[in-house]
């Protein structure tokens, strides 16, 4: 049997290395969330939080508890404008930031 990676582990590495992937997937979650598809879009932007920020640094930024996020972006969650907008500020703040640094040090 062939080693396996975890799909979201994948995800994850590809994110922290590849800004065009992480901004990709950032595009693709707004995208999502504006045309009407926000449980796909929470799932996207759970991944990208998991693989940039971390829920208990997200949480100190956008002053709520990191369960309540947590339960915002799953699959039943069901977070307000406010919340939704918050998280995707913090991403997109968290990518724009690693990609400065990757072009700083090559």
């Amino acid at each position: 049997m062939a080693l396996t990676r975890d799909f979201k582990e994948t995800v994850a590495a590809r994110v922290q290395t590849d800004p065009a992937f992480a901004q990709a997937l950032l595009d693709e979650a707004i995208d999502l969330f504006v045309n009407g598809d926000a449980e796909s879009s929470k799932l996207i932007l759970r991944d990208l939080v998991n693989s940039t920020v971390g829920f208990e640094a997200l949480a100190e930024e956008v002053h709520k508890p990191a369960k309540s996020l947590h339960r915002m972006l799953s699959h039943q969650g069901n977070p307000t404008m406010s919340n939704i907008s918050a998280v995707f500020a913090a991403v997109k703040r968290q990518i724009t930031v690693g990609v400065h640094e990757r072009v700083d040090v090559a």
